[in-house]
């Protein structure tokens, strides 16, 4: 099952209000590579120990929201900077 499209369409990130879209699964195969290495934290300061099975990026591709059964979780804490990342 994956996140409601029409809800997709309404939702933007809280820090930079640009719109959200699904990350591709290459993208989110690297960004769960860098979390197993524990190389990855998130606005909050914790370090992701856990893969994400989902995820939504910002239009500019700079920041990460989780998605947990499919629920976008769109709290800054939770949100992942991407510059931690690198040239992925």
């Amino acid at each position: 099952m994956s996140i409601d499209r029409k809800l997709l369409e309404i939702l933007v990130c809280p820090i930079t209000k640009q719109p959200v879209s699904i990350l591709p699964e290459p993208k989110l195969t690297i960004l769960n590579e860098k979390i197993e290495k524990a190389e990855v934290s998130n606005h909050g300061g914790v370090v992701l120990t856990e893969p994400l099975s989902q995820a939504l990026i910002t239009r500019n591709g700079g920041v990460i929201y989780p998605i947990n059964q499919n629920i976008p979780v769109m709290l800054e804490d939770e949100s992942i900077d991407t510059v931690q990342l690198g040239d992925w």
